[in-house]
């Protein structure tokens, strides 16, 4: 090689190194440049809008159900096993209309009111996007249209600074979540965690087509075997199946929540919150919140029909048992997915506020003598959709940390 190609061949190198250079140094100004404006567009963090560690924290912001457009669901094969037997001809008439219209529009005065309520309590509400629930849709597995937004707490549950989309296991609830993404996506933006559990598919192996129930009496037995209209097909639960005390997790194998949906729950909480399983004497498991509703640190209403079987783990650990009084509902009030009960399915505000229904005098002077305050609130029309206060909110916030009551 010439002297000449050698002194090209350094010019060249010497260029190539060059325009290297200038591409790195190029890029990694774009780089910081972007870094730069990604942090000033970057909105200055907040503290997370969603924190809830238990049923008795002072509440700050809830979400509230709609009973808008609620429609009937077809009569399947989980919801026979759900409802009672004198409520059967009325699914089967009228499954995939509305329920009906005079006694939803009641429902819906009764359920501002009590919105109402708590925002001149100081509590942020949250609502549901209103849809048309009679509109029919198709899986490959199943066909049916769906029911309301009415329940938010049986289908998520907050658990610190997440929330847990629960699965559902009626066929006519596949589709609910879709009120609430709208809110969701909010908090998930300012910060909360959001976990969607595994959507069943309800194939038919979800179900025992089946499942033998003609009376009370077959209920009770079927219970006590610990046989439910789900199978282990695949998971599923409602979060209302779970009720919270710190640490502590408590859940009930059910008819709409299977022993799959409560191992899911408990391999992913862990090992931050302990699952237990508790189970009652009573014939139609489905949603913990009016058989056992823990309304204070060491403090519980347990249902005196449905007696716990686990009572004594809680008695042990020092926690108070109070058995509420019997509801006052009358006996012709429709019902149409829920017992009398609900007069226990009570939100608590804090520890010293809770809101009650007003008709319930009896319970009302049980807080009473508790120390605990009453709102008295009139849902009755609300109640025959399936649930009472507790049942009608989510609480997405309350001011308090987390702590173990059982230790």
């Amino acid at each position: 090689m010439t002297d000449s190609n050698i002194t090209n061949l350094g010019r060249a190198f010497t260029g190539w190194v060059q325009r290297s250079l200038q591409s790195t140094q190029a890029a990694a100004a774009s780089q910081n440049r972007c870094a730069a404006e990604d942090k000033a567009q970057s909105p200055a963090p907040k503290e997370c809008p969603v924190c809830s560690y238990n049923e008795w924290d002072p509440l700050e912001e809830v979400i509230v159900g709609r009973a808008e457009n609620a429609c009937v669901p077809p009569f399947s094969v989980e919801v026979k096993a759900n409802t009672y037997e004198k409520y059967w001809g009325f699914y089967q008439k009228f499954g995939g209309e509305s329920f009906p219209k005079d006694h939803v529009k009641k429902a819906i005065a009764e359920i501002e009111e009590m919105c109402n309520i708590l925002k001149k309590e100081g509590v942020i509400v949250k609502r549901p996007d209103p849809i048309d629930w009679s509109v029919k849709y198709r899986t490959p597995d199943f066909e049916s249209t769906g029911m309301y937004a009415a329940m938010p707490r049986d289908i998520l549950l907050v658990v610190g600074n997440e929330i847990i989309e629960a699965p559902m296991a009626w066929r006519a609830r596949f589709f609910e979540y879709r009120a609430y993404r709208r809110i969701i996506k909010d908090y998930f933006n300012n910060g909360a965690k959001w976990t969607t559990a595994p959507k069943p598919t309800m194939a038919d192996e979800l179900y025992d087509q089946d499942y033998p129930i003609r009376s009370v009496e077959d209920r009770h037995k079927l219970a006590a075997q610990g046989k439910f209209v789900t199978t282990e097909f695949e998971p599923c639960f409602d979060a209302a199946d779970f009720i919270r005390a710190g640490r502590d997790i408590f859940v009930q194998r059910s008819q709409v929540t299977n022993y799959m949906g409560i191992e899911w729950m408990r391999r992913h909480l862990a090992p931050d919150y302990r699952v237990h399983v508790i189970s009652f004497k009573d014939p139609n498991p489905m949603h913990i919140d009016a058989t056992f509703n823990i309304i204070g640190p060491g403090l519980v209403l347990s249902n005196p029909d449905r007696p716990c079987h686990q009572i004594e783990l809680f008695k042990k650990a020092g926690w108070t048992v109070i058995h509420p009084p019997v509801p006052l509902i009358p006996d012709d009030h429709p019902l149409w997915m829920s017992s009398k009960w609900l007069s226990m399915n009570v939100l608590m505000l804090d520890e010293k506020r809770v809101m009650v229904d007003a008709n319930e005098t009896s319970i009302q002077k049980m807080f009473e003598n508790l120390g605990i305050s009453t709102i008295k609130v009139n849902i009755r029309h609300a109640n025959s959709l399936g649930g009472g206060f507790h049942c009608w909110t989510c609480d997405i916030r309350r001011r308090g940390t987390l702590q173990s009551y059982f230790d």
